[in-house]
């Protein structure tokens, strides 16, 4: 079974690993830029690790050069910026996550498009997104809405949110309802024009 590891959580205020040991498997009060304390934990190489030291780079750095020997193969960083990133990420971090730009992307995305419920960027320039179908969508088929020719979009899916039913590549005849949800991919300003 994947176990997925956080270090650094009781950065601030080692309470709160305490209070989490409630509803972990294992909750540690250590040091973990020891390199032997870490390796005492137990970390395996098919485990995922989120790091999460904010401001200190130079923890962050060594605890992800650690886990790269350690052949750990998924390494998350929460980092404070764009620099702290570039470097977390040549150290060997699988990804690193500014999490105050994500969540400020997110807010402008429902800002700008509503109707978009979340979004799944898979390129540079195509983005797979649930969308609560606008009211003038609400009684029409796929075929009536043209989204194809309109939009530039595809439909790739249609959830409905009351019974959790899928329907995987929908007919043109499927007719929306208030309680669908469309899946889509398309360029994300294609789908910012759908209101």
């Amino acid at each position: 079974m994947k176990r997925v590891v956080v270090i650094g959580l009781g950065i601030l205020n080692r309470d709160v690993v305490q209070k989490i040991r409630d509803h972990s498997t294992k909750a540690v009060v250590a040091d973990a830029t020891d390199k032997d304390v870490l390796e005492s934990i137990g970390i395996d190489a098919g485990d995922t690790v989120v790091i999460s030291f904010g401001e200190d780079l130079s923890a962050s750095t060594l605890l992800t050069l650690y886990l790269k020997e350690m052949k750990v193969r998924e390494i998350f960083v929460k980092v404070p910026n764009e620099d702290y990133k570039r470097i977390l990420l040549k150290v060997g971090a699988s990804e690193a996550i500014i999490p105050e730009r994500e969540m400020a992307n997110k807010v402008a995305r429902s800002i700008i498009s509503p109707n978009v419920l979340e979004y799944l960027p898979i390129s540079e320039d195509y983005t797979i997104c649930e969308l609560a179908p606008p009211t003038a969508f609400i009684g029409k088929s796929l075929a009536e809405l043209d989204l194809r020719k309109k939009y530039q979009l595809q439909v790739i899916a249609i959830r409905d949110v009351l019974s959790e039913s899928m329907q995987l590549v929908p007919r043109a005849s499927s007719i929306i309802k208030d309680s669908d949800v469309l899946v889509i991919i398309g360029r994300e300003e294609d789908i910012q024009k759908v209101k």
